[in-house]
């Protein structure tokens, strides 16, 4: 009995395998193989290539970049830390000078209290480490408006520190006939007199907060008392210039042919003009500042 043979042979029989439907193809491996398998297999073209490698190079770039940044951020710190560490140096700067002129301020009350005019006599022996110490701090705060850690001017700074050292180291801390007088207690108590108000105010400016009163206080105060300062202060240097005259101290000859003595009373005596030029610079700038703080509010008013 002959065999019927059909040709061409029929397709492959559908299955519920829909992935070796795919085609009819009896090729079961290839037709089980993921459609994504398929673009990896073929090969690329030559401009392919050239752009599959720019893309991979540019991503490659971008990640680095992001890196590098991240870690710039993370070793120069985020500007709200940088606010946060600056407010809290000017706050302990501002706290270290308030207690020490405070506490020539108290001592120096409570010996006027206790002893009366002969208070006036050792104020400098008693006060001096301290007035020292404060004083050489002050520095920083100069520091810190010429480089832009705070807002204030640096040529009232500058004066400011100027003249109180050159009263505290050259006028008195040079001249032993100078360190008994009563002119030293009233240099040193006004100063802290002026410091008690004016460092409370900064540290409480630090941590954004506003005490009406000291507010008053740190603007008005100086007013009879800057013009006090620098009474006393020319005062000093004043009894200083028979003092220079009698030691010599600080005296020099110019070399020949002048061969003139010149004498350190006479830089006190240019240094007379300075300082009451200096009383005028700050007195303007803090009326500036005080008038900029209360003016607008007295015109809103009327």
């Amino acid at each position: 009995m002959r065999e019927n043979i059909d040709w061409p042979p029929p397709a492959c029989t559908p299955t519920g395998n829909l992935a070796r439907n795919l085609g009819m193809c009896p090729d079961w491996d290839s037709n089980l193989r993921p459609l994504g398998a398929w673009v990896d297999a073929q090969p690329l073209s030559h401009s392919a290539g050239q752009h599959l490698l720019l893309d991979n190079l540019l991503m490659a770039a971008i990640l680095e970049e992001e890196r590098l940044n991240k870690l710039r951020i993370e070793s120069q710190g985020s500007p709200e830390t940088l606010i946060s560490l600056k407010k809290g140096y000017l706050f302990m700067y501002n706290l270290v000078q308030f207690l020490g002129f405070s506490w020539m301020f108290v001592n120096m009350t409570v010996r006027f209290f206790i002893l009366g005019k002969e208070s006036f006599y050792d104020t400098f022996h008693t006060m001096a480490d301290m007035m020292y110490f404060c004083q050489m701090l002050a520095v920083v705060e100069t520091i810190n408006a010429a480089i832009g850690v705070t807002k204030s001017p640096v040529i009232p700074s500058v004066l400011q520190l100027f003249g109180r050292n050159f009263i505290l180291f050259i006028i008195f801390g040079t001249m032993e006939e100078m360190q008994n007088k009563a002119v030293v207690f009233f240099v040193f108590y006004i100063w802290s007199t002026i410091e008690i108000f004016r460092y409370p105010f900064y540290m409480l400016s630090c941590i954004d907060m506003d005490w009406k009163v000291l507010t008053w206080l740190r603007y008005t105060v100086w007013i009879p008392l800057y013009p006090l300062g620098c009474l006393a202060e020319a005062v000093s240097v004043i009894q200083s210039i028979p003092v220079f005259n009698e030691t010599g101290r600080f005296s020099f000859t110019l070399p020949y042919p002048v061969k003139i003595k010149v004498r350190f009373s006479f830089f006190l005596q240019v240094y007379l003009i300075i300082l009451f030029l200096g009383l005028y610079i700050n007195f303007r700038h803090l009326y500036k500042q005080r008038r900029r703080r209360y003016g607008q509010r007295k015109k809103k008013t009327h």
